[in-house]
């Protein structure tokens, strides 16, 4: 398991700008030339669900799981001191310029070659629109990794397509719940079965959990929370399936995008 700490450099935190579509404080910051993102804990918001001011000791763990895993979904993380405070800083990742993963699009044009048709929204009956998103084993990853990690925040806009067709993922302060809280927009694979090289990378986690990782893990979450990360890596092995939504409680974050 590799260290975020050798490629987030230490050294003066300077902040650039407030981003201001964030929910909660974040800023693009520069530590030398190297661009980062900023998140101080001091500028959380707690939720009713996540009232603990842990965010950003949830983000560092999601990239420890998504270093596990072998897949590079989610940036260099680290938990460190910053202007505002501790909070999570984050190697910034410049996407390409026009976001193609999660569309709303016509219902048509939703079901096409290399995409998986989610849902229809609900809206003017003259303007029918559809969530899709990409058929892609790329993010096929990504939508593995959010049931590890119980991402229960998975937006379009969360997703960073890169010019070269590698998929990462940002932004999971809201992960690693102990009940099941997966909300997310790639429900296209909901029953598919999962292919041998996701098995092993949910094999991997699991193993690592009794080694390094859970060493880590344990100085992030707690231990009923470790116990429910092992449980998901479990039960996804055991039915070696994507898992479809259940229940009436929400399954998609909102704004969707």
């Amino acid at each position: 398991m590799t260290d975020a700490s050798a490629d987030v450099p230490g050294g003066e935190l300077r902040l650039l700008a407030r981003i201001p579509s964030a929910s909660n404080a974040a800023f693009l910051g520069a530590i030398g030339e190297t661009r980062v993102i900023y998140k101080p804990s001091a500028g959380e918001r707690p939720l009713w669900d996540f009232p603990d001011g842990d965010l950003a000791q949830r983000e560092r763990a999601a990239y420890l799981v998504s270093e596990a895993l072998g897949w590079r979904i989610v940036p260099p993380t680290v938990v460190r001191d910053g202007p505002l405070g501790e909070g999570m800083v984050q190697l910034w990742r410049d996407p390409a310029e026009v976001p193609r993963a999660v569309e709303l699009v016509a219902p048509i044009a939703a079901a096409g070659t290399g995409r998986r048709r989610v849902f229809d929204v609900i809206g003017d009956p003259d303007f029918p629109v559809a969530i899709a998103h990409e058929d892609s084993p790329a993010l096929r990853r990504i939508a593995v990794f959010d049931v590890i990690v119980n991402n229960a925040d998975r937006k379009g806009g969360h997703i960073l397509e890169m010019a070269d067709g590698h998929r990462h993922g940002v932004d999971h302060g809201l992960t690693f719940h102990i009940d099941d809280k997966l909300r997310t927009v790639l429900w296209g694979w909901a029953g598919d079965e999962l292919a041998d090289a996701e098995l092993d990378g949910v094999s991997r986690v699991r193993a690592a959990l009794s080694a390094e990782l859970g060493t880590a893990l344990a100085e992030l979450l707690s231990p009923y929370e470790l116990e429910m990360l092992d449980l998901r890596c479990e039960l996804l092995l055991a039915e070696a399936r994507f898992p479809a939504p259940t229940g009436s409680w929400h399954v998609v974050p909102w704004p969707l995008i």
